[in-house]
């Protein structure tokens, strides 16, 4: 607590404090005609992803989303709806932070056959029905967009689980 024995009349205690800072990244869900999804292998880590990565510093959750999929994948993204948003607790491993997932809508095969994968990032991609996808996505991947799939409704998501208490 401020004592105010301290502050002379007329002037304002000054005050620090730190902001916290909450890393935010985000993802595309990049569906093919007959339920199938875009999936990407990732050089620096284990497993498979979707398209997407970290928000740059003055950009939004929308804008990475779109250039995170043309870097990665070279797709062209311009129509999207918001599925989840995913709350990560910080680890002593990783900082945690918001994930942010977008629906960009069904593309033809013909599209999705233009993929021209990012070689320093991207090993391989495949579009594969959305039950043989999901067990290659890392788990939290694989639960937010497990959930994201299945409704129209947009989530609140924490570690990629529903919250009891928060609807849809």
């Amino acid at each position: 607590m401020l004592s105010m024995s301290n502050v002379n009349a007329g002037e304002l205690p000054e005050l620090t404090f730190a902001l916290p800072t909450i890393p935010a990244s985000a993802g595309a869900l990049v569906r093919g005609r007959k339920g199938r999804l875009l999936i990407l292998k990732p050089t620096y880590k284990s497993g498979w992803t979707i398209p997407g990565g970290i928000v740059e510093i003055g950009e939004s959750p929308w804008d990475a989303c779109r250039r995170e999929t043309r870097e990665e994948c070279g797709l062209e993204v311009t129509t999207g709806r918001l599925k989840c948003v995913d709350f990560r607790r910080p680890r002593p491993d990783r900082p945690g932070g918001m994930r942010f997932l977008f629906d960009c809508g069904v593309f033809d095969d013909a599209v999705l056959d233009t993929v021209v994968i990012q070689p320093l990032e991207i090993a391989e991609s495949r579009v594969l029905p959305i039950d043989a996808a999901l067990p290659l996505l890392s788990g939290p991947v694989r639960r937010r967009v497990r959930a994201a799939w299945k409704t129209k409704r947009v989530l609140y998501l924490e570690d990629g689980r529903p919250v009891g208490g928060v609807g849809p």
